[in-house]
């Protein structure tokens, strides 16, 4: 995507991708800055003229692009590009014409180079394994990440969301992801022999690696998966399987042991 938004500016400036000069990266990220984001057409409306388009009543739940969720505080999508969007973009341009360069296929002279402070050098060149990695800028039409604020969920809002679920393996579940960080596929494919409440940990196998790791949990997360067990038989069965049960699947579960 990053590339294709690069050429139909190029298009635009009726310039070759191997004929760009450094001048026309900065119009690029200036433009990426300034201008608002393509909206999609509906496909049923696609080929129709732009006068013919129905216009779409915005309702009042739906909040203004860009404020931020009063709740967690995350903002919602601008219609502007985001500051991590521009990054990314100016990130693979970069890496795409050194690659050219290396080839000998591209310009001679990248259009995004460094920037003037690193001197061609890579970042934390030299860097001592004492200290601590400094911020330094790469590229020179890079544009500055800002910090994002932690998300939350204010205490009286979670008890209201807890207070509200009906079953016990919705709130085994809550009180495991609240308590130990997990994602709900990881949790979700537990075995009978990943939850340790005498250690108070829960096994999961981490996405992307795949590694089995064990994570601290709260003692209440241990009782609402006992309560749950229970209304399911899970425990007093002896004929269920602890290496093939998933503790909290999505699909039905049996009472009584597979038989």
């Amino acid at each position: 995507m990053d590339l294709l938004r690069w050429w139909r500016f190029l298009w635009a400036l009726d310039v070759e991708w191997n004929q760009a000069c450094r001048a026309d990266a900065r119009d690029f990220a200036r433009w990426m800055q300034i201008a608002d984001k393509p909206v999609r057409v509906h496909w049923r409306h696609r080929g129709k003229p732009a006068v013919a388009l129905p216009a779409k009543p915005r309702t009042l739940a739906k909040p203004t692009p860009g404020t931020p969720n009063p709740v967690t505080g995350k903002p919602t999508q601008s219609t502007k590009y985001a500051a991590r969007t521009r990054a990314h973009c100016e990130t693979v341009l970069r890496a795409f014409y050194d690659f050219h360069l290396d080839e000998g296929t591209g310009p001679i002279i990248n259009p995004f180079p460094l920037d003037r402070s690193r001197h061609g050098r890579r970042a934390n060149a030299h860097h001592s394994p004492k200290g601590a990695f400094k911020d330094e800028r790469k590229g020179r039409y890079r544009p500055t990440i800002p910090k994002r604020i932690p998300r939350r969920v204010p205490d009286e809002l979670f008890n209201q969301l807890f207070a509200q679920l009906k079953y016990n393996r919705d709130r085994a579940l809550v009180a495991f992801w609240i308590s130990t960080g997990a994602r709900a596929e990881e949790l979700l494919t537990n075995l009978q022999r990943d939850p340790s409440p005498g250690e108070q940990v829960i096994g999961v196998v981490r996405k992307g690696t795949r590694d089995y790791q064990q994570l601290p949990a709260s003692a209440d997360a241990f009782v609402w998966l006992r309560l749950y067990q229970q209304e399911t038989c899970l425990v007093v069965s002896p004929r269920w399987s602890a290496e093939s049960v998933p503790v909290m699947s999505l699909s039905p579960v049996p009472v009584g042991g597979v038989g």
